[in-house]
């Protein structure tokens, strides 16, 4: 059902080092590494850290298709979600990366992807 959730964190390195450690026993390590994110995993990333303050986390759910994002993205829009960012690829992500954003009523940052 998921793909994977991003938590804010206000020390990025602080919560890195916390997370590696804490997660190697469950077999994540850290697959992912730039200035302002880390992501960890088994082999590609679950849990993302993003350097920020940010109310809310990101929650990004695993779609079977292209036009299950795009229902994603209607769906949530008529029942009260706000745009957050229109279906379609994310090349900045992956060349197949088809994803759509929403803030949910709480303010939490929304995304269905599908990978194909």
């Amino acid at each position: 059902m998921y793909d994977h959730i991003e938590l804010k964190v206000k020390d990025l390195g602080k919560a890195a080092a916390f997370y590696e450690a804490t997660l190697k026993p469950l077999g994540a390590k850290l697959c992912y590494d730039d200035p302002a994110m880390k992501g960890f995993g088994a082999k590609t990333p679950g849990l993302y850290l993003a350097k920020g303050t940010g109310k809310g986390i990101h929650l990004a759910f695993a779609a079977p298709s292209r036009a299950a994002v795009d229902r994603f993205h209607e769906a949530g829009l008529k029942a009260g979600g706000k745009d957050n960012g229109k279906p379609g690829i994310r090349a900045d992500y992956a060349p197949t990366y088809y994803a759509a954003f929403l803030i949910d009523p709480d303010g939490n940052n929304v995304e269905a992807v599908c990978l194909k």
